[in-house]
């Protein structure tokens, strides 16, 4: 098996083709459209050249594909835990959640899911280690770390609304 090969090819007045040959030399491409759509082809694996599926996305259903094998919330850079039966999420509050405007500490998070949150991103800054007295806000983005079953409890006390 070769390694995945990635091409891309401007297409006056239609946008750019994006060609990738994968690890199994099967071939997908992808054109991004000027007007925001996306159309995906899978080629048949003994004839390249024969398109054996199209599918032509909007703008909003091509995020959602890029988000299904890509999650933010799995983003590879965060902490690789897994090893270890832990994960590392980021779990953004809603502005509508019971916890904005509230202090860290009042939510329980680590008492009640034992999972703790690490730091929160807001905007443009990084809050490493926020303490108890710490006001959240609506848009934050928790780092939360700990089981899965604890993360997935600090999202819903999170999401309270």
């Amino acid at each position: 098996m070769s390694a995945p090969r990635l091409s891309s090819t401007p297409l006056p007045g239609i946008g750019v083709r994006y060609d990738l040959t994968t690890r199994e030399d099967r071939r997908l491409s992808v054109v991004a459209h000027r007007d925001g759509h996306r159309t995906i082809s899978a080629y048949r694996r003994d004839d390249p050249d024969a398109c054996d599926l199209s599918v032509r996305l909007t703008a909003d259903e091509a995020a959602a594909l890029i988000d299904a094998l890509m999650p933010s919330h799995h983003t590879p850079n965060l902490l690789s835990t897994t090893d270890l039966g832990l994960v590392a999420e980021r779990i953004e509050l809603p502005g509508s959640s019971h916890w904005n405007g509230r202090l860290l500490g009042e939510s329980r998070i680590r008492t009640d899911t034992g999972a703790s949150v690490v730091a929160v991103l807001r905007r443009a800054d990084a809050i490493p280690s926020p303490a108890p007295d710490f006001r959240l806000a609506g848009g934050d983005t928790l780092i939360v770390i700990g089981t899965r079953e604890g993360v997935e409890a600090a999202a819903a006390i999170l999401g309270r609304e």
